[in-house]
């Protein structure tokens, strides 16, 4: 019977990995240039970019692991160039996944349900890259205001102690109400009258406090749209194209990829992950509510937080375990794909704490919205603990199934 997929101790393996990336590359250019790109980028680039970046990152990782058969001076060549790539378009949709966190996390800590719930099934970066309109930058040193509720759902200030009266055609009429005293809402149909506490509208601080992280994450990432489309029409990246459209018909073997076993370089890279791994501080991370990734929490320090920086990396290391896996045809186990899953949230708490914490620096804003960037700041930072808590976890069940 043929074998569906080359033998692994044979580089023809990893050539035939690599023409399939570049390939897929390729295609999610063309796609990208097809579906247009201006100011407002359509659902299909996005999802262009997006491919762009996948088959990008996995043709980087296979030259970095695999490094020994392939074409020393290529691969070397190739690699950084590869990494800018994925790097630019990677912005855009940090800064709108990281938006899109921040915003639910208000809305969840005010006790208020998202104005803007993701549908089913829909990932919070796949819903943070369907914006589409964003808006001017900030006055210097001032906070962000609102006249009215906002594309993030945020109520202006002033809204309280007003009633509001929505009737459906052929529905029953509901009217919302305010009291001095306190927020309550009374719901009014044909058979009953149903009052409950309203807990719908955020307070001042933290309405301001979102208003503020939309107006200076949506610059960055109308800034980081306006890069990708610089680059992508750059002749740096039309040159880099060029070799991946070579890539994709010939891949530069060294002489001794001849006989080569493939399988060595893939068991390198598990063993660079594993001893990252056992530089980590699983038994504090193991203990639920340790509180340990508060610490430096008010440190002045604008750099990213400094006990992030080893979980970063063993996410980048396991990311290269992933896709030699990939190269050899093998499945990862389900634990491996759980550790990743904790690391990718641990890196997404991470940089949406960091922009809490930016957004709080900015000079002269009222004291409730400082207080509410130090709450949202410290909620991140506990799901960054969670995360850590759900790596280990995972981790241990992928060592034991090894």
């Amino acid at each position: 019977m043929a074998q569906l997929h080359p033998d692994p101790t044979d580089p023809a393996a990893l050539a035939g990995y690599l023409r399939a990336q570049a390939t897929e590359f390729l295609r999610a250019l063309r796609l990208h240039r097809e579906t247009g790109a201006g100011a407002a980028a359509s659902e299909g680039s996005v999802e262009a970019a997006r491919a762009l970046r996948r088959a990008a990152r996995r043709v980087s990782a296979s030259l970095h692991t695999f490094q020994p058969v392939l074409d020393p001076d290529w691969s070397e060549a190739m690699r950084p160039e590869l990494a800018w790539v994925s790097g630019t378009l990677a912005l855009e949709h940090a800064y709108a996944s990281r938006l899109d966190q921040l915003l639910l996390a208000l809305h969840r800590l005010s006790g208020a349900s998202p104005r803007t719930p993701v549908p089913a099934g829909r990932t919070l970066a796949a819903a943070a890259d369907g914006e589409t309109s964003p808006q001017g930058p900030a006055a210097p040193g001032h906070e962000a205001r609102t006249g009215g509720a906002g594309r993030n759902g945020f109520p202006a200030e002033g809204e309280a102690g007003t009633e509001h009266r929505t009737a459906a055609p052929g529905g029953p009429r509901t009217a919302t109400a305010t009291a001095p005293g306190g927020p309550r809402t009374a719901t009014a149909t044909a058979d009953r009258k149903v009052v409950t506490p309203d807990r719908g509208n955020l307070t001042v601080g933290a309405a301001k406090a979102g208003a503020l992280l939309d107006r200076q994450l949506t610059l960055a990432r109308t800034r980081a749209h306006s890069t990708a489309l610089q680059a992508l029409g750059s002749s740096r990246f039309h040159a880099i194209a060029d070799k991946v459209a070579v890539l994709a018909s010939e891949v530069p073997l060294s002489p001794a990829a001849a006989g080569a076993d493939l399988r060595p370089l893939a068991d390198a890279a598990r063993e660079r992950l594993t001893d990252a791994v056992a530089a980590l501080p699983l038994l504090t991370a193991g203990s639920p509510y340790n509180a340990e990734a508060l610490i430096h929490g008010l440190s002045p320090d604008p750099a990213p937080h400094p006990q992030d920086a080893p979980w970063h990396q063993v996410r980048l290391l396991l990311r290269l375990h992933r896709y030699a896996l990939e190269v050899l045809h093998t499945a990862p186990d389900p634990a491996l794909l759980a550790a990743g899953e904790a690391l990718d949230r641990h890196r997404d708490a991470s940089e949406a704490a960091a922009a809490a914490a930016q957004a709080a620096r900015t000079p002269r804003i009222a004291p409730a919205t400082a207080y509410a960037l130090g709450v949202l700041h410290a909620d991140q930072r506990h799901e960054v603990e969670a995360a850590r808590y759900a790596f280990q976890r995972a981790w241990r069940k992928e060592a034991a199934g090894t």
